[in-house]
């Protein structure tokens, strides 16, 4: 039986290149402008790509080359709103949005996620992410950064609450009855009345159960903190290595990690990136890099 390649599009408006957005058949524009995106989206689609992938921040940071002004990546759009319009514009692309346990809240973002994953008839998935940076911090009444120890605490108990949430309703709870006057079957509403040392959470979501029941958990950490939240909760995990030793000691290793959270290693997919250059020739196609250089 022949495998089938699972592919993601990583689209930053602004071009993965920090100088993209300066090519002259650039969208200078593209990072807030919702044509520019509907144009990538349709073409993945029409490429057989499997899902929109998108990065965030809670920071714009002026550091570094954004000190001087000369990077479009300091502002861009919110990804779980940007995919709520895509998907209406798109019939099977599935849309990962990045959000941060370390700043968010289960009870918003659970209803955020179940809400995209029906506006895009079961297409969301969550890239789960800790947040690093004093930056950010300062943007939620923090000095500093949560310590490494605090963030991943954070993120695994984050993780089982949106999922408790996901399962506040049963999947067939609504009856929707106009002649007995019976909207929903309380019997199939179950508040999740979680109690743990990050979060209390104790009322049912105020959204459906999400027509996947969870939407796709995705994770990108690399170190060893991240490897085991990954090892305990993600379905697809994207990484970038250098090289193919390199790529296949992280599969192991990753691999590896499953079997203690009672997982077998056909549950967990692991996704390499590549920042792709196209030319009618390698001459071309490395021209190109060097223009943006």
């Amino acid at each position: 039986m022949s495998k089938k390649l699972r592919l993601g599009a990583f689209l930053p408006g602004a071009g993965q290149h920090v100088a993209a957005w300066r090519h002259p058949d650039a969208n200078a524009h593209g990072p807030l402008n919702f044509e520019h995106y509907k144009r990538l989206a349709q073409t993945a689609e029409r490429g057989l790509f499997d899902a929109f992938f998108l990065a965030d921040g809670l920071a714009a940071n002026f550091g570094g080359l954004l000190g001087g002004g000369g990077s479009a990546k300091a502002t861009d759009f919110e990804p779980v709103t940007l995919f709520s319009a895509l998907s209406q514009v798109t019939t099977h692309l599935g849309f990962i949005a990045t959000a941060s346990t370390t700043y968010e809240e289960p009870y918003s973002l659970a209803r955020k996620y179940a809400s995209l994953d029906h506006l895009s008839a079961g297409r969301a998935g969550w890239n789960v992410v800790t947040t690093i940076g004093d930056e950010t911090a300062r943007n939620f009444g923090r000095d500093t950064q949560l310590a490494a120890v605090d963030r991943y605490d954070r993120a695994e108990e984050f993780v089982d609450t949106v999922k408790e949430l996901w399962d506040s309703w049963e999947d067939d709870a609504f009856l929707r009855d106009k002649a007995s006057g019976q909207y929903f079957d309380p019997a199939k509403v179950h508040p999740p009345e979680h109690k743990g040392q990050h979060f209390s959470v104790a009322g049912a979501l105020n959204v459906a159960r999400p027509p996947q029941g969870y939407p796709v958990i995705v994770q990108a950490g690399q170190s060893e903190p991240g490897l085991e939240l990954a090892a305990r909760t993600a379905e697809v995990v994207f990484t970038a290595q250098q090289s193919l030793e390199d790529a296949q000691a992280f599969y192991r290793n990753l691999k590896g990690r499953l079997a203690k959270y009672g997982r077998s290693a056909d549950e967990l997919r692991i996704m390499p990136g590549v920042s792709v250059y196209v030319g009618k020739t390698e001459a071309e196609a490395q021209a190109k890099l060097q223009q943006l250089n």
